[in-house]
């Protein structure tokens, strides 16, 4: 459960956010159906109501601030785990096409039953990014991509990149430390650009958030097979 509503009103508006009682109703039954799906499926070490409140919610739903997306986009959550930070941002804006895709089929039924308790609609693909870029349905379908995760970042564009539209953007939810230029030349390779790198904290705890551009189709080349990506990074 999250803390009361007027606790977490207040704290989203101090990030420029807001909350609605409808919003905050269903963000304490995410919060609720996490802690209790955790107790048997690993899915997240975040189990406290106010680092659920900080660290999930209003970190993944920032992302909205930090990346203009238009109405009605389509947006892929490339390895969503819980479905971080994209099923926040669906519930803040209903308008958004939302694709969840990971490798784990666990983590896809946790994702169905959530969004179902949710009352929101999405599009579920089970599959390892690397091979799900490669199937036309997917690849090159989508006005943004996402991924909140620890791989560096040229790793990280190499699985989501591809599923971008040219005119798109791949926005990436970092941890402070990384020099993202290393990322360059695989984000180069792949079509983008870094459009933008903004530094922001979350409850004293510092973030990024990268945005590449599409300015090109990607290569067929692209991504790799699991071996050669794990082997050597573009």
């Amino acid at each position: 459960m999250l803390p009361n509503y007027d606790y977490c009103k207040a704290e989203f508006e101090k990030y420029g956010l807001e909350l609605s009682e409808k919003l905050y109703s269903k963000l304490d039954i995410y919060a609720d159906f996490l802690v209790e799906y955790n107790e048997n499926v690993n899915l997240t070490a975040i189990t406290e109501p106010d680092e659920i409140l900080h660290k999930h919610f209003i970190d993944s739903i920032l992302m909205l601030k930090y990346a203009e997306i238009p109405q009605d986009s389509t947006l892929i959550d490339v390895g969503t785990g819980a479905g971080f930070p994209s099923v926040p941002v669906k519930l803040y804006r209903e308008d958004i096409q939302l694709t969840l895709l990971d490798s784990l089929n666990k983590r896809i039924t946790f994702l169905q039953l959530l969004c179902e308790k949710l009352d929101i609609k999405a599009d579920f693909v089970h599959g390892r990014a690397e091979d799900i870029a490669k199937m036309p349905e997917y690849r090159e379908q989508f006005d943004f991509s996402c991924a909140r995760a620890v791989a560096n970042m040229a790793l990280l564009s190499e699985y989501c990149i591809p599923f971008v539209k040219v005119g798109g953007s791949f926005i990436a939810l970092k941890g402070p430390n990384e020099d993202i230029s290393l990322g360059n030349n695989a984000v180069k390779l792949l079509g983008g650009i870094v459009s933008r790198e903004t530094n922001y904290s979350v409850d004293d705890e510092q973030r990024k958030i990268v945005l590449v551009k599409k300015i090109s189709q990607t290569s067929t080349k692209y991504p790799r097979n699991s071996s050669q990506i794990k082997k050597k990074t573009l």
